[in-house]
């Protein structure tokens, strides 16, 4: 349904005889910002800033969440535990860059409520601002008639910058860091997936840009948020001849640990796979991206006959990255290739793989992880293996495609 489009790029100046300037960062203010149950069923949110900022806020559902979209407002610094020290009506909020110049703050409803009041009041000696939003509860009925994506809802879907054209005849690989921004993806301590993924992410495309076989684009080259059907889009802008999701995912009860390889399948091969796939498109939902009809759309695609020749070069794919895994020392999971129904793997005509480097809520792989000269080792084998792909691909297609 159409967005609760409360604030639309809504600009907010001082008042006083001088606009305030509204385009640099606005810091946050934690000891004016605060989140507080009313009484009688209402809810306040308040957050201080350095100075007003052009904001938008509306809802969603399935989870209910409230989502304010600002440009720009640096969060550095702020814990959501300080932001919001005991659970209530808000059970949680994250926050963080969303895209270039854009930052969100997503906020979770136990309880259903609707924006009932919402301001961004500028003082006219200082330019300090303090954005307001009073929740008032709701029914059911009355949340769904109002969650929604905005208008512009694929205004997150690209990545950090468009970009350019891939040279004709050229070999293509889009390397995808996965997560970022206001989604951190698994968190150990202060070791995110996120920070992690990016880290390896440009050291493969700085290897791979040496090698000079391949041309290669990032997804993400900062830390923003992409969505998943974002990252896809940007795999078939450029044209990719392959396309590789980097991860380091966390699993409850020790389920993984060590490298490996996933493919597609709607039927995922073991429970610790289809967890995962799940928890990946819940990570896209819980950022704030409505991904509501986007199967109709997958399924379609799927049915292509482009897959006939997609599948059997996507496992030469897995198996090649897992070889050079597997030589460089891995060390490697069990059962090294998996499918799963992740989102980023959906294309039918671009081989895709999702690589778990290896597994946080392991405490070996995430020593490992942690550690730059294992990063390194694993960063040479994964482009090693792509390249020998590259190679062996070239030489059987155009036997394939007799």
């Amino acid at each position: 349904m159409r967005a609760f489009f409360v604030a639309c790029m809504m600009w907010v100046m001082a008042l006083s005889c001088h606009a305030q300037d509204l385009s640099g960062l606005a810091r946050v203010d934690l000891d004016a910002s605060s989140i507080e149950d009313g009484w009688f069923g209402g809810t306040e949110l308040t957050l201080g800033l350095s100075q007003g900022v052009p904001f938008r806020v509306f809802v969603l559902d399935n989870p209910a969440r409230l989502v304010v979209d600002f440009r720009e407002v640096d969060f550095g610094g702020v814990s959501a535990e300080a932001l919001l020290p005991e659970p209530g009506r808000v059970s949680a909020v994250r926050f963080g860059t969303f895209r270039p110049g854009w930052s969100r703050l997503v906020a979770d409803l136990s309880t259903l409520m609707l924006p009932e009041e919402i301001g961004m009041p500028v003082e006219a000696s200082s330019g300090r601002a303090a954005l307001t939003i009073a929740l008032r509860t709701a029914t059911a009925e009355e949340f769904a008639a109002h969650a929604g994506g905005p208008l512009d809802a694929d205004w997150g879907a690209q990545a950090a910058d468009p970009p350019r054209a891939a040279q004709q005849d050229s070999f293509v690989v889009v390397i995808d860091p996965g997560h970022g921004g206001v989604d951190p993806g698994a968190v150990r301590d202060t070791t995110s997936e996120k920070e992690l993924m990016l880290d390896i992410g440009l050291a493969l495309r700085d290897v791979l840009r040496r090698a000079g076989r391949v041309e290669v684009f990032l997804t993400r080259d900062r830390d923003v948020f992409v969505s998943l059907p974002g990252r896809v889009a940007l795999a078939h802008q450029v044209g990719a001849d392959a396309f590789v999701s980097l991860h380091a995912d966390a699993l409850s009860q020790g389920q993984a640990r060590g490298a490996t390889v996933y493919t597609l399948s709607e039927k995922a091969s073991d429970a610790a796979s289809a967890q995962l796939a799940a928890q990946h498109d819940r990570a896209d939902i819980l950022a704030g991206v409505d991904l509501s009809g986007t199967d109709d759309q997958v399924a379609s695609v799927l049915m292509d006959l482009a897959r006939t020749e997609t599948m059997p070069r996507t496992g030469t794919l897995a198996a090649a990255l897992i070889e050079s895994m597997a030589a460089a020392g891995g060390p490697m999971n069990k059962r090294p290739l998996r499918e799963a129904a992740f989102s980023v793997l959906k294309s039918a005509d671009i081989p895709s793989v999702l690589v778990e480097v290896g597994f946080l809520s392991d405490p070996r792989d995430l020593a490992n992880l942690r550690d730059p000269v294992w990063r390194a080792v694993m960063v040479e084998a994964l482009a090693a293996g792509i390249l020998q792909w590259r190679d062996d691909d070239l030489a059987i297609r155009p036997l394939v495609r007799q």
